[in-house]
């Protein structure tokens, strides 16, 4: 069997990786969704969210400058988190 395609892998792989199959167009979408656009500047002080944001050039800036995709990455995930801890009928999907 090819190692590559040895199922065990790919699921130990995306159960290490919780953004694993996650687009970061996916990320931003579902912030700005969550959040909008000015309290997601809030909580990540970075410009493509706070002047003339849009998902087109926020993706264009997250994709070359990998500080700023560790941080949103890092809102998502606690993001996740919090809802899998609130109560099915409290949750904003």
């Amino acid at each position: 069997m090819n190692p590559t395609h040895n199922s065990k892998s790919i699921i130990h792989t995306s159960d290490n990786d919780p953004l694993h199959g996650v687009t970061l167009k996916m990320i931003v979408t579902h912030l700005v969704e969550r959040f909008g656009w000015e309290e997601l500047g809030r909580a990540v002080a970075i410009r493509c969210f706070t002047h003339d944001p849009s998902i087109s050039s926020s993706l264009k800036f997250l994709r070359k400058t990998p500080w700023a995709r560790d941080k949103v990455e890092e809102l998502y995930l606690r993001d996740l988190i919090r809802e899998q801890g609130e109560p099915p009928e409290n949750r904003h999907e």
